[in-house]
């Protein structure tokens, strides 16, 4: 490949502009293009999770976008009266190193990504341009790509090494590569508005689970607040603004409404499908190119730009040549079952959530009150046990220890020389980490071999202590120490052994000293 052609990225969006972003942390020449002339201000995402912000951490974006999101606390659900059925708040809010859920606008998201993406050298960004085709070069070694101006005639043509499509549920890259989707598209019409001047001033969104009308409301900030209704046959029709009269009649319990409080307003359904391949020749898809879910659990953006994480590192790598093409092949055998199970979830979720049926919302609320009475079924429901859980089964994973594929918890460490305490991540760096949990010097030994890929995977080696002991200042290595109990419960099962960490900072493997051959030979085959 020739890594003089620049990565394409198509679509202007969120996860496009998040996929930009990380690329050129990375030194990764882009080239952006959305037909659109600006970002957008519809009602679209409106909560990231602690795993997004994790990614934009990686961008060094995270401490700007925490300046615009509400740290949030999850979702109360209420019952089929209208009473608090519980309040779903996740595993613990600071895992990743960030509150669980955070509610914001997406308007703002998007100015704040594009603003940066912008000021970034290896960074073209074209808005006004629309892909027209996108044909495999010859040589194989990128595709050529042509976009024109929308209502022009003038075309360019654009040579990339590879076209990232980002470019939303109706792809144009997915549909000009052939490139179909399997699920099911629901009919149920629902309104959602945007407004200001409200008083909810709660961090966590409310799910209202009243089969007459079942109702999200999600407060935000300076006064902001999302509401989405469930409108009844002859209410509204999919992409038809409603009347402010209805708006104001469906927002009547909750508050008064004048029609200049309206930012926007607009009707939907949605899908739930996932894309039958996500690469095609140098052609990769993301976000809701990729995959679409109702948005009852609030992952259709954060899905995106796990796509995002997962495959910005590779992309960097391949670029440069550090590895080989067959690197990319990892991506949607790492992300396809995740992402698909979260579909899954959101389709799963709105049927008892958001059902009409009272017979069956009654045995939802039953069924829950029920859970409630056990400590197993409390946390089952308050710590949003029932979401699938991201891990990677296939791809770049070796063994079958308990936390491969699992993703690495960020917690705070104490570094040599100042020990303050740090994010983990400052500490791994943009590349692979091999953290020895508590292992003698003599181990450390064996990755002396050849076989070992340091040379392919340029893997930073850091030791890792769990009993409160201070790190040496001076060493071959870098050294952590647990700065508050939280690193030891997440490496304590991997305690005297080693655990290699992908950029996006999921567990490649765990291994033993003995197990180092095996795992050696296993990523040599990966990355040749």
């Amino acid at each position: 490949m020739n890594p003089r052609h620049p990565v394409l990225v198509v679509g202007g969006g969120p996860v496009g502009l998040t996929t930009a972003n990380l690329l050129a942390a990375r030194g990764v020449p882009l080239i952006l293009v959305e037909r659109n002339p600006s970002t957008s201000d519809e009602a679209k995402a409106i909560s990231l999770d602690d795993e997004s912000l994790r990614a934009l951490q990686a961008a060094g974006l995270a401490d700007k976008v925490l300046d615009i999101v509400v740290p949030g606390t999850g979702t109360r659900y209420y019952d089929r009266r209208g009473r608090p059925l519980f309040h779903a708040r996740g595993p613990h809010p600071y895992r990743l190193g960030f509150p669980f859920k955070n509610q914001f606008a997406q308007p703002e998201l998007e100015k704040l990504l594009l603003d940066e993406v912008r000021s970034r050298p290896e960074a073209d960004i074209r808005f006004s341009t629309e892909l027209l085709t996108v044909d495999e070069d010859p040589d194989a070694a990128g595709v050529t790509a042509t976009v024109r101006t929308p209502g022009t005639t003038r075309t360019e043509s654009i040579r990339a090494s590879w076209v990232l499509a980002c470019d939303g549920g109706r792809s144009a890259v997915r549909d000009l590569r052939g490139i179909g989707m399997t699920g099911t598209s629901h009919q149920q019409v629902w309104l959602v508005a945007d407004t200001t001047g409200d008083h909810h001033d709660e961090r966590y969104g409310m799910h209202h689970g009243t089969p007459g009308r079942p109702t999200v409301i999600v407060p935000g900030r300076g006064g902001r607040c999302r509401y989405e209704f469930l409108l009844h046959p002859g209410e509204g029709e999919k992409g038809v603004r409603p009347d402010f009269e209805t708006l104001r009649r469906l927002v009547a319990p909750y508050r008064p409404l004048a029609e200049d409080q309206v930012e926007r307003c607009t009707t939907y359904t949605f899908n739930a499908v996932v894309a039958d391949r996500w690469r095609d020749g140098h052609v990769l898809l993301l976000g809701d190119a990729a995959h679409m879910m109702p948005p009852f659990a609030g992952q259709g953006l954060n899905s995106g730009i796990r796509d995002a994480a997962n495959l910005a590192w590779k992309i960097d790598d391949v670029w440069h040549g550090r590895m080989p093409e067959s690197l990319l092949d990892t991506y949607e055998a790492e992300r396809r079952e995740h992402a698909t199970a979260m579909v899954r979830h959101s389709e799963r979720l709105g049927d008892i959530v958001m059902t009409t049926d009272r017979r069956r919302a009654l045995l939802r609320d039953v069924a829950a009150r029920t859970l409630l009475c056990t400590p197993p079924g409390r946390r089952y429901l308050t710590e949003m046990r029932f979401r699938p859980r991201a891990r990677h089964e296939a791809g770049l994973v070796v063994g079958a220890h308990g936390l491969t594929g699992t993703q690495l918890p960020q917690p705070r460490v104490l570094v040599p020389p100042s020990l303050r305490p740090r994010l983990l991540d400052e500490v791994l760096g943009p590349s692979f980490a091999l953290l020895g949990v508590e292992v003698p010097d003599a181990a450390w030994q064996r990755f002396d071999s050849p076989d070992w890929p340091d040379d392919v995977l340029g893997i930073k080696r850091i030791d890792i202590l769990l009993d409160d002991r201070l790190p040496p200042a001076a060493g071959t290595r870098e050294a952590v120490a647990d700065a508050d109990g939280r690193l030891e419960q997440a490496l304590a099962p991997a305690r005297h052994r080693f655990v290699l960490v992908k950029p996006d900072r999921y567990i490649a493997a765990v291994m033993g000293p003995d197990d180092i051959p095996a795992v050696a030979a296993a990523l040599r085959k990966e990355t040749r």
